[in-house]
């Protein structure tokens, strides 16, 4: 056996975390049919998708950011101004993030986490499928990890 001594750094560096993850997605994609399937397609990037709900006034009202990948899109905030709750705008937000992703970016499938106190319900509501519960993330809170199919 080799034993090496390795020295151990806590920063921050974003070149190394990209340089990371190539190499992790070269890994992955070595080890997988299925993502060396997409390699080369337009699947394999992620791309960033973005629907702003704005008001009258041209201010943000509400919003979606997430991005596509794989044939999934992943909505990783959506947020609706407390003045413009309970109006539907959350809803038209999700449905235009969900149509590009089907209809322009060819996603099959979606997903979400949120918090017991954010939005399940909501995600529910829109066809949602829980399919993971973490208690205590962060702790008192409980996380939820939601998918759906978007054919």
């Amino acid at each position: 056996m080799v034993c090496r001594m390795f020295r151990l750094e806590t920063e921050v560096d974003k070149a190394r975390r990209d340089l990371l993850r190539a190499r992790l997605r070269d890994s992955n994609t070595a080890a997988s049919p299925v993502l060396a399937a997409l390699r080369g397609t337009p699947a394999e990037r992620e791309v960033p998708l973005h629907v702003w709900g704005l008001d009258a006034d041209g201010e943000l009202a509400g919003g979606l950011v997430g991005h596509t990948w794989a044939t999934w899109l992943h909505v990783t905030y959506l947020w609706v101004d407390e003045r413009h709750r309970g109006g539907g705008l959350g809803s038209r937000l999700l449905n235009e993030a969900e149509r590009v992703a089907r209809e322009e970016r060819e996603c099959a499938a979606a997903r979400v986490e949120t918090w017991d106190f954010q939005a399940p319900d909501f995600y529910r509501k829109h066809g949602y499928d829980v399919v993971c519960v973490i208690p205590g993330y962060p702790p008192g809170i409980t996380e939820f990890t939601l998918t759906k199919r978007l054919g």
